[in-house]
């Protein structure tokens, strides 16, 4: 068994244009004499790997953990793209997805720069899958990002985004990308793993 940590490294992670960047303060110190170290930290829903809720875009969505978690625990498939997906694109990802495993067809990431298409999105939303992962910190265009977001979230299609997947082989994993349970939140990190069972 090999396990993919596909997460950033939370401080130094990737921060929306805009979003505030994460921080971490040392309370106590050893060093300074304290009983033991202790940090404080603070950081937006959407810093680094991180999860988006359909509340992040629709009012009145489902938040974090309104998420059902077998929607980010199961068969994924990963597939290099760059460019944006249109949906032929996607059409072809979910067929290759499915023939190497059905239930992997549920859970598509993308590796490399990706752009999901409103096109795209409403492929996805249409077929039932319960995730889309990428590694931009925005499963659409960053320029517009809500037209996309609607059509996934509004499904209620988990989006995964902000993974890092450069030191993982296009195929088939077991996903565990199960988000922090930040009740009333719009978006959570979360450490994302995959594992290959054959390796």
């Amino acid at each position: 068994m090999r396990i993919y940590d596909i997460s950033q490294e939370v401080f130094s992670s990737c921060v929306f244009p805009g979003d505030p960047a994460p921080k971490k303060e040392a309370l106590l110190s050893i060093a300074s004499g304290d009983v033991c170290n202790l940090t404080a930290f603070s950081m937006c829903a959407h810093n680094g790997t991180h999860v988006d809720a359909p509340v992040h875009f629709i009012d009145g969505g489902n938040d974090v953990q309104g998420i059902a978690l077998e929607k980010t625990v199961g068969y994924a498939f990963v597939a290099s793209f760059e460019g944006t997906l249109d949906a032929h694109g996607a059409r072809e990802i979910l067929a290759r997805a499915a023939s190497a495993h059905p239930e992997a067809a549920k859970r598509i990431l993308f590796k490399g720069n990706a752009t999901v298409s409103s096109a795209a999105a409403a492929v996805f939303a249409a077929e039932g899958v319960y995730l889309i992962g990428n590694e931009s910190q925005t499963v659409g265009p960053e320029t517009a990002p809500k037209e996309v977001h609607l059509i996934l979230l509004e499904r209620e299609v988990v989006l995964l985004e902000g993974v890092r997947l450069a030191a993982v082989p296009d195929g088939v994993y077991f996903l565990c990308a199960a988000p922090l349970a930040l009740g009333g939140a719009d978006g959570a990190p979360t450490r994302a793993l995959l594992i290959d069972f054959e390796n």
